[in-house]
């Protein structure tokens, strides 16, 4: 199968590309201060990039303007819970311990759960899994491979490491609307070697907790529904405990920002108001090797017209804001 475009050619990985050309979905940036070079990742599949499963690709920049790759970095393999052509979503790579971890979503159609989904989707096993690598261009292997992290009667995705103010690793993730109608936001305490949850989910927020009304209203007495996507958690220079996530905002992606109360995991959150919006979402916050801030997320939502837009942040010490 031909590549989408020479930027997604993971057969033949070049030099020059620009965030234009890349289609990338879910992006996460890694800013290796070792190396002075910038690592994106994100998903890659069959359709797109030419695969013959789904992975996870990476692409390298010394200015965040040109790009290198893409490169393999993570591919899912036989013998997991997780089906190889259903999909790798929101990648994330994390460095803890001397290693680096990468949290990924996975799916597998095939693994049928209990109960109707809303809006017309099946209820499936869908999860995040933690992979690990000594390098940061992998490749990744997984630890658990019979379940996601989060309870597998559970459909989740996009999680997120998040380490408290006593060490302690979690994965903050999303519980899919599909199966919850109102999309939630919950966390649970991960073992310290990262191999599995170490504790019952907590619940965060809900998605309907938005101060705008971002549901989409379905006819005929069936429940609203309210997205939760994308939840990364950051600290400001203040210590207030901030969390990018995505939702709607009149039928269009948004990226919003909310706030703990009490600077702790548990909250309460404060749902602030969107930060960015025009079908754009499930963004992240990186420091460039001058220290500026940055989010990058994609837009618009639909692949493989998605690209990764750049903007400048600052950190106010209360949260973060775009200039």
């Amino acid at each position: 199968m031909n590549a989408y475009n020479t930027a997604s050619d993971v057969a033949n990985p070049s030099t020059g590309h620009s965030l234009a050309d890349i289609p990338a979905h879910d992006p996460f940036i890694v800013a290796d201060k070792t190396t002075e070079t910038y690592y994106l990742y994100t998903g890659g599949g069959p359709r797109i990039h030419g695969m013959d499963r789904y992975g996870v690709l990476v692409y390298k920049s010394k200015d965040l303007s040109r790009w290198e790759g893409p490169y393999v970095v993570f591919e899912i393999p036989d013998g997991i819970w997780a089906n190889p052509k259903h999909g790798t979503w929101a990648p994330e790579v994390h460095a803890y311990n001397g290693r680096y971890y990468l949290f990924v979503t996975l799916h597998n159609n095939d693994k049928k759960l209990e109960g109707e989904g809303n809006g017309g989707y099946p209820l499936q096993w869908r999860g995040s899994v933690i992979a690990v690598s000594d390098s940061l261009e992998g490749p990744f292997e997984i630890i658990k491979r019979d379940a996601p992290v989060p309870p597998e009667e559970h459909m989740t995705l996009d999680g997120s490491l998040y380490i408290d103010e006593e060490g302690k690793p979690w994965m903050v993730y999303c519980h899919e609307w599909v199966q919850t109608a109102d999309g939630t936001v919950e966390a649970v305490r991960l073992t310290d070697d990262l191999s599995d949850r170490a504790s019952d989910p907590i619940h965060l927020f809900y998605g309907s907790d938005a101060p705008w009304d971002n549901g989409e209203h379905k006819e005929g007495g069936a429940p609203s529904v309210y997205v939760t996507d994308g939840c990364q958690l950051y600290r400001t220079k203040e210590n207030r405990l901030i969390m990018l996530w995505s939702t709607y905002d009149k039928g269009s992606y948004v990226q919003t920002i909310a706030r703990s109360a009490t600077g702790k995991l548990e909250g309460p959150w404060e749902q602030l108001e969107p930060l960015v919006f025009d079908d754009s979402g499930h963004g992240m916050f990186f420091q460039t090797f001058d220290g500026e801030w940055k989010l990058i997320l994609h837009s618009p939502f639909k692949m493989p017209d998605s690209r990764c837009k750049l903007y400048d942040a600052v950190d106010d010490g209360d949260s973060f804001r775009i200039k």
